[in-house]
């Protein structure tokens, strides 16, 4: 990476700093951050390594030599369920185990510094060891944004619901419904003599030395936060995967439409979404990302998965759960997003798309084709050359040199500012 190579390589016979990353890697979004931000490290600068379960290691590519086996706090179907059910998404006895399984890789790894994507555990193991800690997060979830209000997530009787009254219980009960989630970390910090978080989800999912945020600052702006929260820019990552034969077939005049719903995307609304766009005229690409391919349709191509840059760049439409990681990728490639919204994280970060005209948002309880359509039709006609600009503006990231920055201050490969803006 040019940010790195710009740096000498550590001294002769210098013991390099080591970086460990961990990823709980309950979805998808979980592993391909700390993967990207790993790859941008000079490896004759840094040690690096990457602990994640056994089924995501094959998503790290050429950096598989650089994997360490980590046992997973929740596997993907459970974590999936109780997200689905708005449970909480660990109990405190998977995290004293994740803790432990910490405390044996920092023991046989010795880290200089460790970050992680949501293994909630290193809050504890990381103080525990006494290792400086940075944690991946979106801003959205920061307690420094300004947005406080959290949109109600799709539970099983949300869709019977009036939406109004539905968000205007769920405001007024929040504290209450919100108190079980932070509950589990709250009650490990005390096992292990540290003092509680309190009730506030922000900060269970922000507690660290640093929290380093895979947001563009334009579209989630941290008025007021310390130095120790800083914007890394989106942190976009491809699956290493080669692409499908249909993906050097000539695309034809048909407007292209990318579509995926996640590594934990409901095959019911990717088959609704699909209804809905055949009337348009479209050829549409999907990546069902491990789950059951969609029905087959003659202007359809799809794949496990797809070079997700590459699939927004070529697309005038990207069509996804409405997670960060995919629509950051269109915003680069400057396409619009249309949103199909379950869980809060979700609904949080297409709330800045759309403010900022970059896309629409629709709740997976509300959806319907008709709907889906006149969103997609709307947002396709956004896709003239000054609109792709407009939002490959709001998507440009210098991730890479931002993080390279961030390590040589907090391994002492550079000396800190005084001062950061």
């Amino acid at each position: 990476m040019a940010q790195a190579e710009a740096h000498a390589p550590a001294p002769a016979g210098a013991r390099r700093p080591r970086v460990l990353f961990v990823a709980e890697a309950a979805t998808l979004a979980h592993l391909a951050r700390p993967a990207a931000l790993m790859a941008a490290l000079d490896a004759a600068r840094v040690d690096c390594a990457l602990a994640c379960p056994e089924h995501a290691r094959r998503f790290l590519g050429a950096d598989t030599d650089r994997w360490l086996p980590l046992a997973a706090a929740s596997d993907p179907a459970g974590f999936a369920a109780r997200l689905l059910r708005g449970a909480p998404l660990f109990t405190v006895a998977e995290l004293e185990a994740a803790v432990q399984a910490d405390l044996a890789l920092f023991e046989r790894w010795r880290p200089d510094l460790v970050v992680g994507d949501f293994r909630l555990s290193l809050s504890v193991s990381a103080r525990l060891a006494g290792v400086r800690y940075a944690a991946i997060c979106n801003a959205y979830w920061s307690p420094y944004s300004p947005q406080r209000r959290l949109p109600v997530p799709v539970l099983g009787w949300t869709r019977y619901a009036p939406l109004a009254l539905a968000q205007a219980g769920f405001d007024l009960l929040q504290p209450l419904l919100l108190a079980p989630h932070c509950r589990p970390l709250n009650a490990l910090r005390a096992a292990h003599g540290l003092a509680p978080l309190g009730p506030d989800l922000r900060r269970i999912y922000t507690d660290a030395d640093e929290v380093l945020y895979a947001d563009s600052p334009a579209l989630f702006p941290l008025p007021g936060a310390p130095a120790t929260h800083r914007h890394l820019g989106p942190v976009l990552w491809s699956p290493p995967v080669a692409p499908p034969a249909w993906w050097h077939e000539p695309q034809g005049d048909r407007p292209a439409v990318y579509v995926t719903m996640g590594s934990s995307g409901d095959r019911h609304a990717l088959e609704v979404v699909l209804d809905a766009l055949e009337p348009l005229g479209v050829q549409v690409m999907v990546a069902s990302a491990g789950q059951a391919a969609p029905r087959p349709r003659p202007w359809l191509r799809s794949a496990d998965y797809l070079p997700g840059e590459a699939a927004a760049a070529r697309a005038g439409l990207v069509v996804c759960n409405g997670g960060s990681p995919t629509s950051q990728q269109a915003l680069a490639a400057g396409t619009p997003v249309l949103g199909i919204c379950s869980n809060m994280d979700q609904m949080l970060n297409m709330r800045g798309l759309q403010a900022a005209g970059a896309g629409l948002a629709l709740r997976a309880d509300r959806v319907d084709a008709g709907r889906v359509r006149a969103a997609a039709a709307a947002l396709l006609a956004r896709a003239d050359g000054a609109g792709r600009e407009t939002l490959r503006r709001l998507g440009t990231t210098d991730f890479r040199a931002r993080f390279v920055r961030f390590v040589d201050e907090a391994t002492g490969l550079a000396p800190a500012p005084e001062a950061r803006r």
